[in-house]
């Protein structure tokens, strides 16, 4: 009975050290101040899976303090939509993800001038937490956490991609 107590605990110990969180900016989180670069094991051409179908994702090497990437979203073959992305590093050194929506006909979710943004709470390692969103790298995996919610719920979408090579 101690074994399998121990095994147990073992376990959920295990699982809380690599257990995502996501995290979000109140208005006591302070912004840690970093530098794009902190980000580069973000960088690469991404395949996986979230919210019920097939992932890509490509993020480009660190250019003029920012990275630039490209997500789409398709289900049963069919394109349903894809997002422009941009890390910034911002003039107080803080960073942030702003991103676009597009439909399969490249018709704008957002108005021109309006970006969906998540702001950089703080990196540790190969984790970087937005604002409700948590990017982790795993060896040549990417795990993406995402807050979502409609009038009725919030939950947490996971999307899980794997390394692909060029």
């Amino acid at each position: 009975m101690k074994r399998v107590i121990s095994f147990i605990v073992c376990l959920v110990f295990i699982s809380n050290i690599q257990a995502q969180k996501i995290l979000k900016l109140t208005d006591s989180t302070t912004q840690q101040k970093t530098d794009i670069s902190k980000l580069s094991w973000l960088t690469g051409n991404w395949k996986g899976t979230g919210l019920g179908g097939d992932c890509d994702e490509l993020w480009m090497t660190a250019c003029d303090n920012s990275m630039q990437g490209i997500f789409r979203f398709y289900e049963k073959g069919k394109l349903q939509f894809t997002e422009y992305m941009h890390i910034i590093q911002e003039s107080d050194s803080t960073l942030a993800v702003k991103l676009k929506h597009f439909s399969a006909d490249l018709s704008p979710w957002e108005e021109k001038t309006d970006w969906t943004i998540f702001k950089l709470i703080k990196v540790e390692n190969q984790t970087a937490y937005f604002s409700g969103m948590t990017y982790q790298r795993i060896k040549n995996k990417l795990v993406v956490k995402l807050s979502m919610h409609n009038k009725e719920k919030e939950w947490v979408e996971e999307f899980v991609f794997n390394k692909k090579r060029l």
